[in-house]
């Protein structure tokens, strides 16, 4: 079933679990989420970047029909919706909600851009994610500032723009780790009791289960993984077999990372 991604973080903040959001590029990437939701009777969000495919609405309708029939909730996310008009085209092709990013400017902009995404979305009743601080890429960890989320300025962010969830910076990085992860969990929890809204942690992947499953302890209910669900694929479909089955190798790859991420996220039977 299609839902918001509102209904299923609020769900998942108040019982304590997390939500994956494997980032999915076409059919088959989103149909092995969905299989790996079902078979763990789990909720799901199908996490979408604007540039990883030519043509976003038919995109976006082939996963609205998908997640419909589901037996699972499933929401279809546009994540780190770039402009106001990529926020458009994503609403137009049936996502569920939109991400808005403008972590790289100023808190002002970031206020103003988001609450603008947040009154078009809800009219037709989407839910909206942004972020502050900013979640920096993985190939410069270490070798530059990280800009935390402050939870003082978290509150007004929230209460001035009614942003559904917020992606917060707390160490972790987008892509592969040149240095060790460093999360900052005591700020997860002074946001977590600071805002009244579900968190997001971005840059999941190669942050280790157990930093990801205390961030969940401490408060994060979406957990957005993309790289270590392709790399699983590449590697399963460089294993030995038919040429003709390494498709199916590298979706069975990706889908067996997505149920392992599921379960740790002890999201299981809660769909």
């Amino acid at each position: 079933m299609l839902v918001p991604m509102r209904d299923l973080l609020d769900k998942a903040t108040i019982e304590g679990y997390g939500v994956v959001a494997p980032n999915v590029i076409n059919e088959c990437t989103a149909r092995v989420c969905i299989e790996a939701a079902e078979e763990l009777h789990a909720p799901l969000i199908l996490d979408v970047g604007y540039v990883f495919h030519p043509d976003l609405v038919f995109l976006g309708r082939m996963l609205e029909e998908m997640a419909v029939r589901s037996s699972v909730p499933i929401a279809v996310n546009l994540d780190h919706g770039a402009t106001y008009e990529q926020v458009m085209w994503a609403l137009r092709a049936g996502f569920t909600s939109v991400m808005i990013d403008r972590s790289t400017a100023s808190f002002e902009v970031n206020v103003r851009d988001t609450a603008e995404i947040v009154k078009a979305a809800h009219a037709v009743q989407a839910s909206v994610e942004a972020e502050l601080g900013h979640v920096g890429d993985g190939f410069s960890y270490g070798r530059e500032a990280c800009l935390y989320t402050d939870p003082l300025q978290a509150v007004e962010f929230v209460k001035q723009t009614s942003v559904d969830c917020l992606a917060i910076s707390v160490g972790t990085a987008h892509g592969v780790y040149a240095g060790k992860p460093q999360l900052d969990f005591k700020r997860i929890r002074e946001i977590r009791q600071a805002v009244d809204i579900p968190l997001v942690l971005h840059g999941g992947s190669g942050s280790g289960d157990a930093n990801l499953q205390k961030a969940i302890q401490c408060g994060i209910s979406k957990i957005n993984i993309g790289t270590d669900n392709f790399t699983a694929a590449i590697k399963a479909g460089g294993q030995a077999g038919e040429p003709h089955m390494v498709y199916h190798r590298m979706q069975q790859g990706f889908k067996d990372m997505v149920k392992h991420y599921m379960h740790i996220f002890h999201q299981e039977g809660k769909a």
